[in-house]
């Protein structure tokens, strides 16, 4: 079994469950990686530069899980048997931040977010494999590689071997793009920050576990800054008209993986999660 994780909803309380082996089982020194003198790799080297000076962002992330005192708000019974990989707020609640009323739904918005409550996350498109969406698959507790060439960025996310594809060859979005899961994305530098605007959407995908939902009308721009070798800053802003009163944006760190790789990963073989949810 490929384990994965498992949502449930409890009043106001997340009950995760990701019941997920090591993931990155491949040991392989990059010759490309800066170390120290122990031969350990040094994650607080310059950032790496494609040759036409721009950050290269290339590797594998992962999001920076939240310290687990501010995790146990969020689970009935602590966090005992959260597995290897803990969970970032955002991933959760994506207005952690937010004061009450500070970002408030619209009625439509509000009466589809009040309807997910009563399922404690059973009706999760995941739950059922479908795709995570975004900004969910930049949260995730789970490692995605980015692989950065001249004309394209792809990102490779491990979960549900999901992609998207980046273009920086200057193409403009399509007037009327076929709504999907990831949406379209087309990305341009300013300055050392990689900035990714994405449109295109359908409506079916969760913001975040607790049922946060989105329009197809939603626009994501992320600021990727890679600090250094071993370390991200990923700005992401969500603007929604159709759900949200005004545009929020939140900011996680991510950190690199070195000397691995991704590994197979797909939700619907020998899928084991939905027995285990306990709700009606």
């Amino acid at each position: 079994m490929r384990p994965r994780l498992i949502l449930s909803l409890s009043a106001a309380a997340l009950t995760l469950l990701p019941l997920r082996a090591p993931a990155q089982w491949l040991k392989y020194p990059d010759p490309s990686t800066p170390r120290t003198r122990d031969g350990k790799p040094n994650l607080t080297a310059k950032t790496p530069r494609t040759r036409d000076g721009k950050p290269d962002l290339s590797g594998i992330w992962h999001p920076e899980p939240a310290p687990r005192e501010q995790l146990k708000r969020f689970f009935i019974d602590g966090v005992n048997g959260l597995g290897e990989d803990d969970a970032d707020l955002y991933f959760l609640n994506i207005l952690n931040d937010f004061k009450p009323g500070e970002i408030t739904l619209t009625p439509a918005a509000d009466a589809i977010f009040k309807s997910r409550a009563p399922g404690m996350g059973r009706d999760h498109p995941a739950v059922r494999c479908k795709p995570w969406g975004m900004p969910s698959v930049d949260t995730l507790p789970s490692p995605y590689k980015i692989v950065q060439t001249p004309g394209v960025t792809y990102i490779l996310y491990e979960e549900n071997m999901s992609h998207r594809q980046i273009y920086t060859d200057g193409r403009k979005h399509t007037p009327d793009p076929q709504p999907t899961w990831l949406g379209y994305s087309v990305g341009r530098w300013d300055g050392d920050i990689f900035v990714v605007d994405t449109v295109g959407f359908n409506d079916l995908s969760w913001l975040d576990a607790f049922g946060h939902p989105h329009s197809d009308a939603m626009r994501i721009t992320e600021r990727f800054h890679r600090l250094d070798f071993g370390h991200m800053e990923l700005q992401i802003t969500v603007d929604d008209p159709k759900s949200y009163n005004k545009p929020f944006t939140i900011k996680l760190g991510l950190y690199l993986l070195p000397d691995t790789d991704l590994i197979e990963s797909f939700c619907s073989e020998n899928e084991k999660d939905v027995q285990h949810l306990f709700a009606k």
